[in-house]
């Protein structure tokens, strides 16, 4: 079978995943949120982690250029964050959706948890760039169920 883009991306959209809202605050001071789902962890020692962002992304130089940003996990019950923030051209973090951490980086409020990190390196990935972030700072949040993404629509986990 050809390997074309379409059938790609429905072959990687059988892996289900979290979803994860990025926020940072922008040259002016602004916060700025975005739906991803290209989490993962990368290093204990030095606590490092991961996430991509695609190169034509309206959030790419904001994203790729600030010191500090937050990967928030999301609850079953915030799909409608993910939904508002993985729009185009509505990034702008709306402030009862968000707290601030001590050094002033939002973090999604009621998230399952929020990691805040300083950008580390970023690296060519096609046409995305990979994203890797010290960890700073580690907010535990509510006890929920995580919000899961799956062949295109939100899943549940089963429970035993």
């Amino acid at each position: 079978m050809e390997a074309d883009t379409r059938t790609i991306r429905d072959i990687l959209g059988q892996f289900a995943t979290g979803v994860c809202v990025i926020t940072t605050r922008t040259a002016d001071g602004s916060g700025l949120g975005m739906t991803a789902n290209s989490f993962s962890s990368v290093s204990l020692d030095p606590a490092l982690v991961l996430w991509s962002i695609q190169n034509n992304s309206e959030c790419f130089t904001h994203f790729t250029e600030c010191e500090h940003y937050a990967i928030n996990f999301l609850s079953c019950e915030q799909s409608e964050l993910s939904s508002l923030y993985a729009q185009k051209g509505d990034h702008l973090l709306r402030p009862d959706h968000v707290v601030q951490s001590a050094a002033g980086t939002p973090l999604i409020r009621d998230a399952l948890a929020s990691i805040e990190c300083r950008l580390w390196q970023p690296y060519p990935g096609g046409d995305h760039t990979i994203l890797v972030g010290e960890i700073k700072g580690i907010y535990p949040g509510a006890q929920e169920e995580p919000l899961i993404f799956s062949r295109g629509k939100y899943r549940s986990l089963a429970t035993a």
